[in-house]
Parts: structure tokens; C-alpha cells; sequence
């Protein structure tokens, strides 16, 4: 018997692909993050959301793409590991549809035609995230800047959020991308639960799989919060490993012990 099915649970809550039918825990960073983004998608413009991994900046990218208006918007998601500027534009034109388009000069005006369409013709705004975007060299960050001028650069057709680890803080503060950091319109960088929302981040996890506060001692949920620092996917992994020690255990419900257990077991 698995941790979960031990423990009476509909499944394992602090695994992501857990059907959470579409409510999320709402910590400071999840409403700080949402509401500039929903600022963004109406003054469109260039936001930049940083954060450490695991922090939930992917989650609350979906939470706001989930509840855009499809009448109103058109997201398109990229998500990018080392890429060349050729590569870029062709997985930009892939997500477009272009995909019988060669050469950047012709993808960059197919692009920009394509969201000036969408734009003045359809009355959507394109909202293009580029996600782990600390991977993008200097010749694509400097392109994003002819990307988004219309109009002889007095109109922002769509909205561009690019989503990453603090290296992209750090390179959009050198000097060479002075114009395009002009341009960004919010900011914010996830800064991980704070020690009050850990316990609650738990049991929202635990309730939504049908458990109760019983099932883990107060004591436990302190050595999670120190362990985890915060961050939401190392909790996810030591509650993940918990489950599982505690069923093997046949313990009533988790301890700080099986906390501890669970951490070492990350220790690697």
C-alpha cells in the first residue's frame, strides 16, 4: 500500500500532477505575482517574473493564463533551454503556426503581422511568455526590442513575459539591455512562503485529497519549515517521502521523525 492510499487520501496532493481542479494556494508570492500580471495584460508592455526554482512561478503562470478571457486574449507559452537566435524564431514561428517560413527577416515581419492581425482585426491581445528565459543570449534579447516595435514604437500591440531564475535580473541589468529593462512595466520576484504559510500550504495540499490536520503533527510541520526554506517543491518532496515512510512505519499520522527520515533521504 502506497503513502497516500495508507493514509486514506484520493491521491498524492503534493505531486504535480495531482488534478487540483484549478484551485491553487494563494501564498503572498501567488497574489503578488497575479496582480501584476493582470495590470500587464491590460497596459501590455514587457514584465519579468524571477525566481528561484521550485518557488511556483510556472503555477502562477498558469493560475493567470487559465482565467484570461479567450475572447479577449491569445497566450502562447515557450518554454526554452539553450537556444540560438535562428532557434529562437523558429520555435516563436512554430507557436504561430508559420511553420513554412524561413529566414529571420521573414519571421520577424510574419510574427509582428501576425499579432498586428490579431490585434487591430481580431480585438486580441497576444500575450507571448517566454518561460526560462535566463537562457536567452544577448542577440534574442536585443531582437525582442524589434519584436515589439509598432507604429514607429509608439504602440504595444501585445503583451511579453519573460519568466526565469534571478540570472535574468542579473543579464537585463548590464548595460547592452539598458533599452529593453526600459521598457519593462512590472516586475517581481518570488521570494518563497513565508513560515506562517507553510502550515497552510500543507494542509491545503492535504484537504484537497480528501485528508485532515490529524494527519501530521504540529512538530512536523516545523522541521518542514526549516527544512524547506520556503520553497514549495522541496516541501512537496519531503511531504512526497513522508507519506511514504510514515505508511511503511504504519504510523497514524507524521511525525517529526519521519520529517527527518524524509529529509535525509533528500540528502544527496
Amino acid at each position: 500500500m502506497n503513502g497516500p492510499e495508507y493514509y486514506g487520501l484520493t491521491g498524492n496532493p503534493f505531486d504535480k500532477n495531482f488534478n487540483c481542479h484549478g484551485r491553487y494556494f494563494e501564498s503572498e508570492d501567488f497574489r503578488q505575482a497575479e496582480a501584476r500580471l493582470n495590470v500587464l495584460k491590460t497596459v501590455r508592455g514587457i514584465g519579468v517574473i524571477t525566481a528561484e526554482s521550485g518557488m511556483g512561478k510556472s503555477l502562477s503562470l498558469k493560475a493567470f493564463t487559465d482565467e484570461l478571457n479567450p475572447n479577449l486574449y491569445h497566450a502562447q507559452y515557450i518554454c526554452f533551454s539553450t537556444v540560438t537566435v535562428p532557434e529562437f524564431y523558429r520555435q516563436l514561428c512554430d507557436s504561430f503556426g508559420l511553420t513554412d517560413v524561413v529566414g529571420k527577416t521573414r519571421r520577424v515581419r510574419e510574427i509582428k503581422d501576425q499579432i498586428q492581425y490579431m490585434y487591430t482585426e481580431k480585438k486580441q491581445t497576444m500575450i507571448l511568455i517566454l518561460d526560462e528565459a535566463q537562457y536567452l543570449n544577448t542577440g534574442i534579447l536585443n531582437d525582442l526590442k524589434m519584436l515589439m516595435n509598432f507604429n514607429y514604437d509608439t504602440q504595444n500591440y501585445f503583451t511579453l513575459i519573460l519568466c526565469g531564475e534571478p540570472l535574468l535580473k542579473i543579464t537585463l541589468s548590464k548595460p547592452v539591455h539598458m533599452a529593453l529593462r526600459q521598457r519593462v512595466t512590472v516586475h517581481y520576484e518570488f521570494k518563497g512562503l513565508q513560515d506562517s504559510e507553510v502550515k497552510d500550504y500543507i494542509l491545503f495540499k492535504l484537504k484537497q485529497a480528501g485528508g485532515t490536520e490529524s494527519m501530521i503533527d504540529p512538530a512536523a510541520i516545523n522541521s518542514v519549515t526549516g527544512f524547506s526554506h520556503g520553497n514549495p517543491r522541496l516541501i512537496d518532496n519531503l511531504m512526497t517521502d513522508a507519506l511514504t515512510i510514515g505508511a511503511q512505519q504504519e504510523l497514524k499520522s507524521i511525525t517529526a521523525d519521519v520529517i527527518m527520515a524524509a529529509e535525509q533521504n533528500r540528502s544527496f
